[in-house]
C-alpha cells in the first residue's frame, strides 16, 4: 500500500529523463515531485531526434497517436553528403513496430507534452523555476535536497537527472570516468524554405563536418570542430565562417547571409563520460547524470529515456507499496551498463575514424562500409536498427495504477 505520510520521490531535472521518470512513477501511483531550475522547456540547440525506441514506449503507454499531434517531421532514412556525394546509411523503414521513422520534433514541445500528460495524474506534481543545488544527507543516506532559495526538501528517493553538469552528481561523490571526446560543436541556424520532405542531412568535405537538422522554416545546425578549437574557428571571422559553412553544406548558401552575429554560434562542449556507480542509499542517477553522450547518432535524449525505464521497471511497484528502493538501485545501472557502454564504444569509433578522418582529409573518401550499404540496401536495415532501438531496449513494465 502506498504510504502517504512518506515524503515523495523528488526527481531533479525536467528534462527527457526527470520527465520520463515522472510520469513512470506517478502513473504507478508513487508520489513523486520532479523540479527544474528554469521558467519553461524552450530553450534551443537541444537535440530533436525521437527514435523508434522512444516512439515505441508511448506506444505501448497508449500516448504515441497523442504525441504525434505535436508539431513535427518524419525521417525514414539517414544519411550523409561526402565529398558532394550523398550516401544512405539507414533506412528505419524496415524496423517492426508502429514507428518506422525518426520524429524530428523540437524538444520542448516533447517535454511539454510529457508534462501535459504528467499532469494529470494525482500523484504528480512539477515545480519550474525551483533549483536544486545540494542534498540533505542523512546519517545513513541521502535524505533529500536543497534549493538555490534555500528551501530544503525531504524525500523517499532523490533522482539526479539534472543533466551532464550535474551537481547532484558530484554532491554524492559518485565515482566518473571520462571517455574523452576530441570533438567540440558550434551551433547556429540559418532560414531555409520549407518542403515537403525533411531534409535532415550531414555533410562532409574541404576538412569540414556539418550537420543540418531541418526545421522546417529553418535549419539548426552543428558544425563539428577539433576539441578546444572555437577561438581558432572565431579568430578567422565571421566571413570565413560563413564562407565554410556554405562550402560544406551547399543548402545553407542562399540564407547564409542571416548569421550576422557571433552571438548566434552557440558552442557546446562535448563530453563522453560515464559513472562507475549511480546510485548511493537515496539517490540514484539517470540520463546525462549517469553518462554524458556525444551528439554523434542523437541518441542522448533516447537513451536517457530508456534509462527512465528501466529505473521505473525496477523500483516504481516497491515504492508504491512503500518499501525501501534503497536494496533495488544498484539494479538500475546492471540494467543499462551494456547498452550505454556498446553505444559509447561505437560513438568513440566514429569520433576516431569517420569524424577525425574527415577533418584531417580534405577529399575524404567514403568508408568501405557506405560503399557497403549503397550496393546492398537491405543491409540499411541493420543501422537503422541499431541506431533507431538500440541494444537492450526498454519495455514498459512499471505498473499502472494511479490513486483515483
Amino acid at each position: 500500500m502506498i504510504d502517504h505520510d512518506k515524503p515523495p520521490v523528488i526527481v531533479v531535472g525536467g528534462g527527457p529523463a526527470g520527465m520520463m521518470m515522472g510520469l513512470l512513477l506517478a502513473r504507478a501511483g508513487v508520489p513523486v515531485l520532479v523540479l527544474e531550475k528554469h521558467a519553461d522547456f524552450l530553450r534551443d540547440f537541444r537535440g530533436d531526434t525521437v527514435h523508434p525506441s522512444t516512439l515505441d514506449l508511448f506506444d505501448e503507454l497508449g500516448l504515441l497517436e497523442a504525441l504525434l499531434m505535436r508539431d513535427h517531421n518524419k525521417v525514414t532514412t539517414v544519411g550523409g553528403v561526402i565529398d558532394g556525394k550523398t550516401y544512405r546509411i539507414a533506412d528505419f523503414s524496415r524496423l517492426p513496430g508502429p514507428a518506422r521513422f525518426i520524429a524530428m520534433m523540437p524538444q520542448w514541445h516533447f517535454l511539454d507534452f510529457v508534462a501535459e500528460q504528467a499532469r494529470r495524474l494525482p500523484c504528480f506534481t512539477l515545480r519550474m523555476e525551483s533549483e536544486a543545488v545540494g542534498l540533505i544527507e542523512g546519517p545513513q543516506r541521502i535524505e533529500g535536497v536543497r534549493l538555490a532559495n534555500g528551501e530544503a526538501l525531504r524525500s523517499t528517493l532523490v533522482i539526479a537527472a539534472d543533466g551532464r553538469g550535474s551537481l547532484l552528481r558530484d554532491a554524492a561523490r559518485l565515482p566518473r570516468k571520462d571517455l574523452g571526446a576530441p570533438i567540440d560543436v558550434m551551433w547556429f541556424r540559418i532560414p531555409k524554405a520549407p518542403t515537403p520532405d525533411n531534409r535532415t542531412q550531414g555533410y562532409i568535405g574541404g576538412g569540414e563536418m556539418i550537420v543540418t537538422i531541418d526545421r522546417g522554416d529553418y535549419f539548426q545546425c552543428a558544425r563539428v570542430i577539433e576539441k578546444g578549437g572555437a577561438e581558432r574557428v572565431r579568430a578567422a571571422g565571421l566571413e570565413r565562417f560563413r564562407a565554410d559553412a556554405a562550402a560544406t553544406a551547399p543548402p545553407l548558401a542562399q540564407h547564409i547571409a542571416a548569421l550576422d552575429n557571433w552571438d548566434d554560434v552557440k558552442l557546446l562542449t562535448v563530453s563522453l563520460d560515464h559513472l562507475t556507480r549511480w546510485h548511493r542509499p537515496g539517490l540514484l542517477a539517470i540520463g546525462d547524470a549517469a553518462h554524458a553522450m556525444s551528439p554523434v547518432g542523437g541518441v542522448g535524449i533516447n537513451l536517457a529515456i530508456q534509462d527512465a525505464v528501466a529505473a521505473a521497471n525496477i523500483l516504481a511497484a516497491c515504492l508504491a507499496d512503500g518499501g525501501d528502493p534503497d536494496p533495488l538501485l544498484h539494479k538500475v545501472r546492471e540494467r543499462r551498463k551494456l547498452a550505454v557502454g556498446i553505444i559509447q564504444a561505437l560513438q568513440r569509433v566514429v569520433h576516431r575514424n569517420v569524424i577525425g578522418a574527415a577533418m584531417r582529409e580534405t577529399a575524404p573518401r567514403a568508408p568501405m562500409i557506405l560503399r557497403l550499404l549503397q550496393a546492398v540496401p537491405a543491409l540499411q536495415a541493420l543501422p537503422a536498427r541499431l541506431l533507431g532501438l538500440g541494444i537492450r531496449r526498454e519495455h514498459i513494465r512499471s505498473p499502472n495504477r494511479p490513486l483515483p
